[in-house]
Formats: C-alpha cells, structure tokens, sequence
C-alpha cells in the first residue's frame, strides 16, 4: 500500500498548488504564486487555517473586495503571459458571488484563474446557514452555480477524496493556452475541515508542458497558396502573439514579405510603435492607418485574436471585395470564426513555418508607398491630438500623449473601460514590450486599480501606472489601499470629466438627449443640473496615498515627476473636459439603435445603421 498523508480537504489543496509548475520552451515556473481573497465564516477556518499553516510557502494577499481582489489575480497573470497564477478565495454567498465578474474578465480574456469560492454544507445538516441560497425546485443548487457561465472548468468538492481527480482537470484547463481561463473549485464549509488519508503521489512535483501545436502539412499548403493568391495582405496582431512569445516570429514574417499590421488592445506593444510595418489599433478603436489599410486589403491574417467587434469594426472593417480571412489560432472556435481559412496551430510555431515555406516562393505584397504614407498620414493626426488645447480646461487627448512622454518607457500603463482604451490604443506609443496593460475582452469597470497592482506585482521594479475614468474609480478602488497595506506602489491616473461621457458620446451619436451619463444633480425626472463635483484626491489621501490635483499641462508635468520620488502609492486627480477624447477613424460599431421613437433623430439613427449593415458588413 502507498504511504499516506492525513490531511484537511484545504491542506491538501494547498500542498497541491504549492507542486505544480508549467514548463514554457524547457523553462520551468513555479505555477501558483499564492492565494488572494477575503475571508468570511465560509472559509476562514478551513480555508483560512490552512493558508496560516503554509504561509511560508504560499503568499497571501487579503483584499478588501472579492471582485478586485480577483482581477487583481487576473492581471498578474496576464501580466505574467500566462505562466503564473494566483487563486482566489471567498466567503460563502455574497462574497463568493462578488468573483462572478472578475471569473467572467478571466474567461472572455483567456486570462487562468483558480477561483475557490466558500459553499453551503456538504452534509446539509446546519441547512439554511448564513448567506445560503436556496431554491425550492432544485435543493443542490448554491449561489456558486453561478459561476458555471463564466469558468472554463467547474466541480464541487463534496468529499475530500473528490479533490484529487478535480484538482488534476483543474491544472489541465489553467495550463492549456487553448482552453484556459477562470477554474472554479467550490469548496463546501464542512469539507474544508474533514480530513482524509490522501496518497503521498498525489502530492508529487507536476510539471505541466504547454504544448506547442505544429501546423499541419495540408493547412501550411492550403495557407501559401491563398497568400500568393493575394497582393495586400494584412496581419492583425492578436493576443495570442503575446501570450504564444511569437513577437520576433511575427515581426520575422510582416519584414520578410513587406506586410503591415494591425494591433488588437491585447496585442498593441508586443512590437515598438516606431516599426515601420506597424500601422496601430484597427478597428473600432483603431487609427486611420490601420482602419484604411484594411479596407483595402483583399487578405487579412488574423493571428491569435478572437476577432470581437472592436476588431472588426462590427465587421465593417474590410470592405475589398476580394477579401478572404486567413486565422492562425490555438483555439478553433476562435479559429473558425468569419468564414476563414483556418489554422489551428501555436502561433510561434505557424509562423515559423509560414516565413520558410512563403520565402521559397520569392513572394512579396504589391505595397508600394501605401504603408509609409499611411504611417506619415497618422502622424498628423497625432501631432494634433496631442497639441490639442481648449481655454476652458485640459483636453483627454494632450493629457495622454503628454503623459506618455513623461513616464519612463519600461513603466507599465493599466486600463479597461470608457473613452480611455479607445484613445490608449491609438494615441500611446509603446517602445517596450508588455508595458501596454489593456484588459478590453470583458472591458469591465473597476479592473483598472485592481490591474495596476496585480502588474506591479507581476513586475516590481518598474512604476505601474492605471488610467482611470472618475466613473472607472467609483466602480472599484479599493486596492489602492491594498496596496498601501501591502507596501506596493501603484499610480493611479484619475481623468474627471464628470460622467460616463464615452457612453455619453455614444448616447448622442445615436440622436438620444442625455439621459443618466453624466454627474449631475437631479433636475425635475431627470439628471440635467450642475455637476456635482468630487474630490478624488481627498478620497485618496484617506486611504494614505500620496495625492496631486493639476488643471494644468505645468501641474500635469510635474505632479507625475514628483509621483516617481515616493514609496507610497499615488493618486493624480487630473481634470479634463468632457467630449476631448478621440473621434473615430473610418471605423463602424454597431449598437442597437431604437428603431421606433417619438424623436426623429433616433429613427433616422437606427436606419442609418441598418443600411450600413445591410450593405457594408460582412454576413458572418
């Protein structure tokens, strides 16, 4: 008989992290850093005594809102390319429920998480404790099914003996570039504690490989003979180039055969902005370089992206009518996506073999100025946003440029939601790779000083800087104060423009008055008064933050030199000017306008943008 270890359920699982390690190109990794969570009468005595009992072993982070601590979690390991995580605990109920959304920016980013929320009784003897939800039609469901929808694997652990088949499926999905993201583990109260005879195997080191796909023979072939075909093609730089180590292998690709490319928010700064091939954001978000390249372009080569609508400009964004889609995807539900050509393949790898088999046809693209004028024409339109000035205030676009000419350039810079990501993508200019932090698959409010923190920890040497929208900060801010807690500076670069003015934009753009975007006091069935101000910076002092307001481009300047002298986190409250964002650039986004309305200027609204789908957007 093999020997045996007698532990809790909790013990065991931790013993377990603590083994696990991913193997990337013959590199191994220590795989789980630690656990970050809140505890609660759900899991402060299991859960919670065994995390006392190994904190030599594994770190971990108290935070002070279970879904900002788990995004927290999240953005280390994006942060991280994938090759080390953190899991995430929660009390039982509201607290485990509170993981929902940050499970949901894990999974739509491919981003692994181990999610380890508390459940109800096992033994339903104590039955209904505190926080238990229960539905009369179905006794075994808790408040933990919810998480279902959001996680790439889902088990819970009834008997201790469970643990070690789910914990070893758990592994697979979170080390699996094709599969991975959130993993819940649900870990019911009275199973934490009860103890097991587990085998000492079990607890044996684990490496996990990621394994490399090569591209298949007949797909290689199938690929050069449609590039061939073709005279302006175009790469989008996906996610998955970053997360593949593909970077050089894609640059390799684009030099050789004189092909430009597109960024996505999670691609943007693998390579330098100043690359000659590098035409930045397409799509919704995207620069006129890059949007009026595709439109011409009769082959687009969308590597390692999901091709969401911001990508695609709703699918409005390539507009030849000798378009085809060629995808190079490790997932092949992504792969499969708008009727392309499809490769289902590591991306360092596909590319590899792409670069060799395309060289010995002597192919090059039929670009001949296109690429250089179309660089020098955002330019301009660079130069002007940047010097954009207005006598009334700051304008969005002169604050960000003028922020990236400040920052050191290894200085990494957080965002995720509002007018700030779209401006980010096409007025930052990267020359570093993985300082450019964009979480936009799930775009979710409040990630922003969440991410800022999980970065620095990812990266403690250089600043971490997360741009922020007042509407962003009211949403979640509350590891600011972790981070002074924990000794670990972040930066938080707070644009005021009193509401949720992109949101606003759009509002208008669509024939709709303003109605409920923007911060104002209540005015009669509506919020129409004055803007009720905030003061940010007061808040942040609370915390213990080193704090700076600027109305200026002088203060701005200074505030951020300053801010690189402290040890403690920092807040800078920067007043803009509502509507000083970036326009758009020959881009489509398709919202669902009312096509029925007492105001003329929301139907006219949504019949333009039927009409544009109708006869410009691709069908699938």
């Amino acid at each position: 008989m093999e020997s045996t270890i007698r532990l809790t359920t909790a013990q065991a699982l931790l013993k377990f992290l603590n083994n696990q390690y991913i193997e990337v190109d013959g590199k191994e990794i220590k795989f789980v850093k630690g656990v970050m969570g809140i505890f609660g009468h759900g899991n402060v005595v299991g859960l919670g005594q065994a995390l006392d009992e190994y904190k030599d072993e594994m770190i971990y982070y108290a935070g002070k809102n279970e879904q900002e601590i788990t995004h927290v979690a999240v953005a280390y390991a994006k942060q991280k390319r994938r090759t080390q995580i953190f899991a995430c605990t929660a009390s039982i109920g509201p607290g485990s429920l509170n993981m929902v959304t940050a499970a949901g920016t894990a999974t739509v980013n491919r981003i692994p998480v181990l999610l380890l929320p508390s459940d109800s009784y096992s033994d339903r003897q104590p039955d209904p404790v505190l926080q238990q939800v229960e539905q009369s039609y179905d006794y075994s469901i808790s408040a933990n099914d919810s998480f279902k929808a959001v996680s790439k694997y889902w088990d819970r652990i009834q008997r201790p003996e469970q643990l070690m088949t789910s914990a070893i499926q758990a592994m697979r999905v979170l080390t699996n570039p094709a599969e991975t993201g959130a993993v819940t583990l649900c870990l019911p109260q009275d199973v934490q504690g009860e103890a097991y005879d587990f085998p000492e195997s079990f607890f044996k080191k684990r490496v996990h490989r990621v394994r490399r796909i090569d591209i298949d023979e007949y797909d290689l072939s199938s690929a050069i003979e449609l590039i061939k075909s073709k005279k302006k093609p175009m790469v989008i730089c996906g996610g998955g180039v970053r997360y593949s180590f593909a970077d050089q292998q894609l640059l390799d690709f684009c030099k050789s055969f004189n092909i430009p490319f597109g960024e996505t928010q999670a691609g943007k700064g693998i390579i330098p902005w100043t690359h000659e091939l590098n035409m930045g954001g397409g799509g919704v978000c995207g620069t006129l370089a890059s949007n009026r390249l595709a439109k011409q372009a009769d082959l687009i080569i969308a590597v390692g992206t999901r091709l969401n609508d911001f990508v695609t400009s709703s699918k409005f964004a390539y507009q030849n009518p000798e378009l085809d889609i060629l995808t190079i995807n490790i997932n092949d539900f992504d792969a499969y996506k708008m009727n392309a050509t499809s490769i289902v393949a590591d991306a360092k790898k596909a590319l590899e073999k792409l670069t060799s088999a395309l060289k010995e046809t002597n192919y090059k693209s039929e670009y001949t100025t296109e690429i250089s004028e179309a660089k020098k024409d955002w330019q301009v339109e660079l130069d002007t946003m940047a010097n954009a000035t207005n006598e009334n205030g700051l304008c969005q676009t002169a604050v960000l440029s003028t922020i990236n000419k400040t920052i050191d350039e290894d200085a990494i810079i957080v965002s995720a939601s509002g007018s700030i990501p779209s401006d980010l993508e096409r007025i930052w200019c990267p020359t570093k790779p993985d300082t450019y932090h964009l979480e936009y698959g799930f775009s979710c409010m409040g990630y922003e000083v969440s991410g800022a923190l999980g970065a620095k920890l990812a990266n403690p040497d250089v600043e971490s800087y997360c741009f922020v929208g007042d509407g962003g900060f009211l949403m979640g801010h509350s590891d600011l104060y972790t981070s002074i807690q924990e000794g670990v500076k972040i930066n938080v670069l707070l644009l005021d423009n009193n509401g949720h003015q992109c949101i606003h934009n759009l509002q208008r753009s669509q024939g709709i008055d303003t109605f409920g975007t923007e911060f104002r006091a209540r005015n009669g069935n509506a919020l129409l008064g004055d803007y009720v101000p905030i003061d940010f910076a007061k808040i942040a002092e609370g915390y213990g933050a080193k704090t700076y307001r600027v109305k200026t481009m002088d203060e701005l300047i200074a505030a951020i030199e300053d801010s690189k002298k402290q040890s403690v986190s920092t807040l800078i409250d920067i007043k803009v000017l509502p509507g000083t964002m970036t326009g758009g650039f020959e881009h489509f986004w398709r919202v669902g306008t009312a096509q029925v309305a007492k105001d003329n200027r929301v139907v006219e609204a949504a019949k333009n943008v039927n009409n544009i789908v109708n006869t410009k957007c691709l069908p699938y």
